[in-house]
């Protein structure tokens, strides 16, 4: 494994993220990459190929998904519990300081990532449309759902340009992925109105600029 310096002047391994770029999950953990500026290497697992399944990442991660991360001398998987270990290896503030607003915060990440990312994961839309549904459908169905609810839950968090004030957390990093996902798919987002004022306050800045999947495609 190749090396990169510390600059403390200590060896350290290289960071590797094993991705797919169209991957929510995948752009959560780019775009916590790049707020604590942390360099990486990208690669690409194509989930449409479905190298997902094939033995080389399964000896990475075996449930055949993505993202897997290589950092510290560790693999870490499920991008949630890698977003955790970052923040807390890192200081990178993502949950607040008391156990009330890390519930908060958590009960918003979650909202997206273990309520409406998982049932508009690709393996589960596919089966749906192998059952008779189309993907469209499919998604302008789910997408809207979780987007109600989280809306929902922003309504009644301290109002500031992110998910829970003024500071990005682990919830914004959620965020913007399932919004890039929504408009993919069509979903009008303007039922949403927190929703868009904060993905409009997120979309500029450098980290989140630097993760989006048009960023990460790999070339043609």
């Amino acid at each position: 494994m190749k090396l990169h310096l510390q600059r403390t002047g200590e060896a350290m391994p290289e960071t590797v993220l094993h991705d797919y770029w169209r991957s929510s999950a995948a752009y959560r953990v780019r775009i916590g990459l790049h707020l604590l500026g942390l360099p990486f290497r990208s690669i690409p697992v194509d989930l449409t190929a479905g190298e997902q399944t094939g033995p080389e990442n399964l000896a990475l991660n075996p449930q055949g998904l993505v993202p897997t991360l290589e950092i510290d001398g560790i693999r870490l998987t499920q991008s949630l519990a890698i977003l955790e270990y970052l923040d807390e290896t890192r200081g990178a503030g993502w949950l607040p300081g008391d156990a009330a607003g890390r519930a908060e915060v958590r009960a918003m990440a979650y909202a997206v990532a273990m309520d409406t990312h998982p049932v508009c994961n690709l393996r589960v839309a596919q089966h749906a449309v192998s059952l008779g549904a189309t993907m469209e459908g499919w998604m302008q169905h789910f997408i809207p759902l979780g987007l109600a609810g989280l809306e929902g839950l922003f309504q009644r968090a301290p109002f500031g340009r992110f998910c829970r004030g003024d500071a990005v957390t682990l919830a914004d990093i959620c965020l913007l992925p399932q919004v890039y996902n929504a408009r993919r798919w069509g979903v009008d987002l303007a039922p949403f109105p927190r929703i868009a004022a904060i993905a409009a306050a997120l979309e500029p800045l450098p980290a989140f600029q630097a993760a989006h999947p048009d960023r990460a495609r790999p070339p043609a």
